[in-house]
């Protein structure tokens, strides 16, 4: 069956899957959709015998049917291998009753590895299939992962260039330190004078502009996305959700047909609605409990059904979360509508416009799978001191706020379905607030000497990711007011 894509906002349809990774986002601004969400074709019981990149190809080939097996399968094994250091890809560890799915164990020390890995070879693939002689222009924000983790993965890779810019000052230091070291003639790295959500709607903006499109393509550039709002990200994230729920059966940990839940930090939306989609192609996943820091949009949009993003943006240890606009929820709101691409463009026109919209019943009743909750500073802290105290296992900042929320929601729910929490990043990458929650005391030392004291403590080998930047020449320094990022994507490109 050839499965079709389809802007969420309705301008768009009959998009295959490598027209839909080569665009990224819609020309109507809409966010590319199946036209419906496949299930799998096989019992979760053969998937329990599955390695994770047998796995990676059941789920994505029902996704990406206009890619051959041949094409499919060279991408995954090309993005999973020696990149990660287990040959398991994405291990599961039990610690305090929950199962703490680790997707940090790529190149970049973040769960952005598990799709940015695959990307560039789904992209380059899309390219050869669709005829494109332009130079591929990949222009992502990021909160603090992406960039890196995109950036290595379009290192030099043939007909391609990557821009990405960050918030100047809203990202951990070794986040900022592995972006502007990143190798590569085809990268460049741009600290913008904002917060993530000003880089990540100039980057939108930009996309929307046809001017500049044109301009671009009369200089032979095409410009494409890295972020999740590409569709070539969001379904790769789909295949740890069903990895993770065979490895649980394999395990013994839970009978065939059992519901698990999902916990998950949640920032731009779309690692949770990955496990929403695992959901609906037949994985037994329960509630999906959406996690928050203090910038809490999404706790108080499932609580009251209103999205609210007039509020003081919050700098937290979390910073990859530190997010008001969650790009992905528009692809939950779409299918909440019944896929009406009409009500969900007049949503997201009220967003842009007010700040603000609100669901109807209906559309809350068909999210009823959700559950918002949050974690303050403190409490995150407290989560990853706790764990550490009772088991030894240590915690990055985002996994602690998923960590707290999940402990929150069972208390007061007294739910007590085996749940998997997503673990989205590796504690080296937030070493300073890791220690500092372990310790509860503040640690002035040197980015380093933090690093080193985090081992002892931990016992965990400091990850290859980190070793590299310790001395690594800084490449990158471009830096730019939010206004001025388009003039700057054209200084880069000399055009």
């Amino acid at each position: 069956m050839n499965l079709s894509y389809q802007s969420t906002r309705g301008g768009e349809a009959g998009v295959t899957a490598s027209q839909a990774i080569l665009k990224g986002l819609a020309d109507d601004s809409g966010l590319f959709m199946p036209t419906e969400i496949p299930k799998l074709s096989l019992s979760m019981e053969e998937v329990s015998k599955m390695s994770y990149q047998e796995t990676a190809y059941e789920v994505m080939k029902l996704f990406f049917t206009d890619f051959t097996e041949e094409e499919l399968k060279s991408c995954i094994a090309r993005a999973y291998d020696e990149k990660f250091d287990t040959e398991v890809i994405a291990p599961l560890v039990k610690a305090d009753g929950a199962y703490y799915l680790e997707l940090f164990h790529g190149s970049t020390i973040a769960f952005k590895d598990m799709a940015l890995s695959i990307l560039p070879h789904l992209m380059t693939t899309s390219a050869k299939k669709n005829h494109v002689d332009k130079e591929i222009v990949i222009l992502t924000a990021t909160s603090g992962d992406t960039g890196k983790a995109a950036m290595a993965g379009f290192a030099d890779v043939e007909g391609t260039r990557i821009i990405v810019f960050y918030p100047k000052d809203g990202v951990s230091r070794v986040q900022e330190l592995q972006m502007v070291t990143q190798k590569g003639d085809n990268t460049s790295v741009v600290a913008i004078h904002g917060n993530f959500d000003d880089a990540q709607t100039g980057v939108k903006k930009i996309f929307a502009d046809r001017d500049f499109g044109e301009m671009l393509a009369g200089q032979g550039f095409q410009l494409s996305s890295a972020n999740s709002i590409n569709i070539g990200r969001l379904v790769p994230q789909v295949a740890y959700y069903v990895y993770a729920y065979g490895k649980l059966l394999e395990g013994g940990e839970i009978a065939d047909g059992e519901m698990i839940n999902v916990a998950v930090p949640t920032g731009n939306f779309g690692n949770i609605l990955a496990a929403y989609f695992a959901k609906q192609m037949g994985v037994p996943i329960g509630k999906l409990i959406c996690a928050s820091n203090d910038n809490k949009v999404l706790y108080d949009f499932f609580t009251t059904g209103t999205y609210d993003r007039n509020r003081d943006f919050i700098l937290t240890n979390s910073p990859s979360m530190d997010i008001l606009i969650s790009s992905n929820l528009e692809r939950l709101i779409y299918l909440s509508t019944g896929c009406d691409a009409k009500k969900t463009a007049g949503l997201m026109a009220d967003l842009a416009q007010k700040g603000s919209y609100e669901v109807t019943a209906d559309m809350k009743e068909r999210m009823a799978d959700f559950v918002g909750g949050f974690a303050t500073q403190e409490e995150d802290a407290a989560a990853i001191r706790n764990l550490y105290e009772e088991t030894g296992y240590v915690l990055d900042t985002h996994t602690g706020v998923a960590c707290a929320v999940y402990k929150s929601y069972q208390a007061a729910t007294g739910d007590k379905t085996k749940t998997v929490i997503a673990s989205t990043a590796s504690p080296y990458k937030f070493s300073r607030s890791v220690l500092e929650a372990i310790t509860g005391q503040k640690d002035s030392r040197d980015e380093f000497e933090v690093v080193d004291e985090l081992c002892r403590v931990s016992g965990v080998a400091v990850p290859k990711a980190v070793e590299e930047i310790r001395g690594a020449q800084v490449r990158h320094s471009l830096e730019c007011e939010v206004d001025d990022m388009k003039d700057t994507i054209g200084r880069i490109l000399g055009v």
